[in-house]
């Protein structure tokens, strides 16, 4: 079992920076894919990025490229998306997925999931 637990979220003005954390524990070993998702009020959850951990293979949703960035301390055991130049768009509830396998952003495809971390963008 592995599990995620995120942390970072918050409210911030339009234009402004957040970096989420998610910290894994238990059986990280067997992680190959780790990636952020988000879900909107009244929207499904949408993968934004992800990062095939053994390669340092990343990707991103064109609604983030150029903003986001998903990184990994392995010391720590943690994943991290820093998001920049952020809209009221991204708002959403931000979730850490990972998955056993090298997968893309379909959220059927992941086997473990943290709770979330709400962002809220301002104008």
């Amino acid at each position: 079992q592995v599990r995620l637990v995120e942390s970072g979220g918050g409210s911030v003005q339009a234009g402004g920076s957040l970096r989420l954390s998610c910290a894994a524990s238990g059986y990280t070993d067997s992680i190959r894919t780790v990636a952020w998702f988000r879900q909107a009020p009244g929207k499904e959850r949408w993968g934004v990025a992800r990062l095939h951990t053994h390669v340092g293979i990343t990707y991103y949703d064109d609604s983030v490229k150029g903003r986001f960035t998903i990184n990994r301390d392995s010391a720590k055991n943690t994943v991290y998306l820093q998001m920049n130049s952020l809209e009221p768009e991204d708002t959403a509830i931000y979730y850490c997925a990972a998955s056993s396998g090298r997968v893309g952003l379909l959220a059927s495809l992941y086997d473990y999931w943290g709770q979330g971390t709400q962002v809220t963008v301002s104008l």
